[in-house]
């Protein structure tokens, strides 16, 4: 039986390059693709990033049980994971990547009580805003002229989202392991250490110990274990709105 694997983080965590990397250096691995009515942004390509959508299509595939999980986010915009992806992985042999907010999640873990859920951290909420606003530059570079947002629209959406991370980072406690992406090698590592775990764990073998020191590296990312942490975190985003 397939693993699910679920990865959740607050926009600008880095959540997309760590979960790149995963899918590069971990055999076995299969990504679901989700789907969204909202527009494609910079480079994006339809099924590579994302499967665009109109709000009907994705209506009909609701209402046809198509999706394993759905939701609305902060941009009235809709995104859901397609059933068929379970499906897919189960009959190729492979794990399940999925890629959702926390809103997602808590319905997929609902439906799938043994999936192994991850989230994703910035370091800090002041962290999380330089990475946002990295990325505002770099979508510049690449919007058209009929697509062209202005800076106070740019930092209306840069505000929003961190207000929305500063909610979504209150359910880390729904998630088995929180991953702080302070130094993306590391925190690469990290991640391939917890999805290589859950599958040692699972197979029920004698571990050799270089197995039992990639268990152990999981184990840090335990949520018992990084607690302190996580509180530092969100301590950072209340500090910010204090007067």
């Amino acid at each position: 039986m397939s693993i699910v694997f679920i990865i959740s983080a607050p926009s600008g965590s880095g959540k997309s390059t760590l979960t790149s990397e995963l899918l590069k250096s971990v055999p076995r691995l299969q990504f679901s693709v989700s789907y969204t009515t909202r527009p494609p942004r910079g480079s994006e390509q339809n099924g590579r990033e994302y499967h665009f959508v109109s709000r009907q299509q994705f209506q009909d595939m609701l209402a046809a049980g198509e999706f394993l999980e759905h939701a609305c986010v902060f941009d009235d915009s809709y995104y859901g994971t397609a059933r068929r992806y379970l499906r897919e992985a189960e009959a190729a042999g492979n794990d399940l990547v999925l890629d959702i907010d926390v809103q997602g999640a808590s319905q997929v873990k609902q439906k799938l009580p043994e999936a192994v859920s991850i989230f994703i951290l910035p370091p800090s909420r002041d962290e999380l805003e330089k990475r946002l606003r990295r990325r505002s530059e770099g979508e510049k570079q690449v919007e058209t002229a009929d697509r062209r947002r202005t800076d106070e629209e740019r930092n209306s959406i840069i505000q929003k989202r961190l207000c929305t991370a500063a909610k979504e980072i209150e359910n880390y406690r729904t998630y088995s392991y929180i991953l702080v992406n302070d130094q993306l090698e590391e925190s690469i590592d990290r991640l391939k250490a917890i999805v290589l775990a859950e599958r040692l764990r699972r197979s029920g073998n004698r571990l050799s110990a270089a197995e039992q020191q990639v268990v152990a590296s999981a184990q840090q990312c335990l949520l018992p274990n990084v607690r302190d942490k996580v509180r530092q975190i969100l301590d950072s985003f209340a500090a910010s709105i204090q007067p």
